[in-house]
Formats: structure tokens, sequence, C-alpha cells
């Protein structure tokens, strides 16, 4: 019982960081080396995706995405999509797609003249699965060694997270120690009173059984 309830509060935390690690803003550095437009038809993989853009046809199975092709200041190739978010989860509020795809192609720049970008986005990238993060912000930096600054916005949210969690565990445990504990503990004693009950009845009745054996 006890490895059960680990297991599931493991298994627990690990979707609650998952979510957070998906869904909070990040920042990268990187280069911006092409845009382009595309035609998606949604599969399996189409819960990774923003809904469409808003005034647009919402069951729609396929409709054109933009794409930020960059390279980051490691070297490696990063692919941003950039959708509207909407109103929808999670709650950036995203409605100018197409100003930010404008500005993306307006810094694009080559190795030998490179343009740094701070690119925000949230999600993940995964070919094989063929996901990819969803940029929500693009600005020009300094250089490849800019800094990002504090995630503030991240803190805050982690910070109010772990606070109401707190508060709810507190509350909890307080509720089961005044309610579900003595209720638990009555039933335990009923339980054991009635064993022993039993085992009272078992044994008179044993007894007289004996009287009626040959001695």
């Amino acid at each position: 019982m006890r490895f059960l309830k680990w297991t599931f509060w493991t298994l627990f935390w690990l979707l609650i960081a998952a979510i957070f690690h998906y869904t909070l803003p990040q920042t990268d550095i990187a280069r911006v080396t092409d845009t382009y437009e595309k035609r998606i038809d949604f599969g399996e993989n189409s819960i990774f995706w923003a809904s469409p853009d808003v005034g647009a046809d919402q069951q729609a199975i396929n409709r054109d995405v933009f794409f930020i092709q960059t390279r980051r200041t490691n070297g490696r190739i990063m692919v941003y999509r950039n959708e509207d978010t909407g109103w929808s989860w999670p709650p950036y509020f995203k409605f100018d797609t197409s100003n930010l795809q404008a500005e993306a192609a307006d810094l694009r720049s080559t190795s030998e003249a490179p343009k740094w970008v701070a690119i925000k986005h949230y999600g993940w990238r995964n070919e094989f699965l063929s996901i990819f993060p969803n940029a929500v912000g693009v600005r020009e930096v300094s250089g490849p060694d800019a800094s990002t600054g504090l995630p503030w916005l991240n803190i805050v949210i982690l910070v109010i997270f772990f606070a109401l969690s707190f508060a709810i565990w507190r509350r909890w445990h307080r509720f089961r120690a005044a309610r579900i504990d003595p209720v638990v503990d009555d039933f335990q004693q009923g339980m054991e009173t009635a064993g022993d009950t039993i085992a009272e009845r078992q044994s008179r009745v044993r007894k007289w059984l004996g009287t009626w054996r040959r001695k």
C-alpha cells in the first residue's frame, strides 16, 4: 500500500512539473535564418498545436501555420511555430501572429553578419512527434551572450502555486485529524470489540461442547 501511495504521488508531481515546463515561458538567444508558412494536417499530435486563429474556422482539420527557423548560440537548429493562443490555454492571449512573423522576417541574418534575437516561447521540440515550441515574442539583443534576465513571471507563478498547495495540504490534514481519523479509530475499536465478543462466544461454545464429551 505504501509503495502504491508513493508511486501515485511521484507520478502526480512529475505530471505537474511537465505541465509547468511546457506552459511557462522560456527565452532562447538565437539567429533567425528563415521564416515560412506551411499547410499542416493535424493528427495524433494535435494536442500540441494551438487552436486556429481568432475568426478562423475552429473545426478545420488542417490550416496554414507560420514557422520561424533559427540557429542557436550553440550552433543547433531550432524551429518554432507561430500560432495565436487566443483565449485558450495556455493563457498568453496572443493575437498578433502575423505581426510577429513580420518582425521575425525583418530580423533574418546570415552567419557572416549575424543579428541575435531573444525568442520568448513555450512548449517543446520533438522531431519524432513533429512538436514545435510556439514563439510568443521576438526582440533584437546586443549579442549571443546577452542576458535574458531573471524569469520573474515563472518565479511568481511557482511561488503562488506552492503556497496554495501548502495551504490546501495544511487544511486537509487538519480536516482529516478532526473529522476522519476519529471515525476511523472508532470503527477499528468497534471491529476489535466485535472480534473479542465473537472469540468469547466461541470459547463458551467449546466449553459447553466439552461437557458432552466422555470422561
